[in-house]
């Protein structure tokens, strides 16, 4: 104990090492911390970044679809060929028959199917 309290006494003797232990201090609080630290201001940048990127991406889809309603209301063939692609919607006289590009899903529902064997 008295090794502890000699060493102690030592350090704080030591002329200016009560500034830098109060200076080390205040940049360990400031840096990364405190809730207004430097690493949680560069964090932010970095989601500000992703934030804007998610703004342009929706930007340009909402332009893409601006576009499609102005076709829509302009065309009535592009209303026709979108119910055909996206709904599945035919005419009376017509047959539709949907292909896949999954063979995995094709083999695996052949034989679980007892009426395709």
């Amino acid at each position: 104990m008295k090794k502890v309290r000699n060493i102690l006494l030592r350090v704080y003797h030591v002329r200016g090492l009560k500034y830098i232990v109060v200076s080390v201090l205040a940049v360990v609080l400031i840096g990364f911390v405190d809730e207004n630290s430097v690493w949680k201001h560069f964090r932010n940048r970095q989601h500000i970044g992703q934030l804007q990127a998610e703004i342009a991406r929706y930007k340009k889809q909402n332009q893409s679809d601006l576009e499609q309603i102005k076709q829509l209301d302009s065309d009535p063939k592009s209303i026709e060929k979108i119910a055909r692609e996206r709904y599945f919607m035919k005419a009376d006289d017509e047959d539709i028959f949907v292909l896949s590009d999954d063979e995995e899903q094709v083999q695996t529902n052949m034989l679980s199917d007892e009426t395709a064997k």
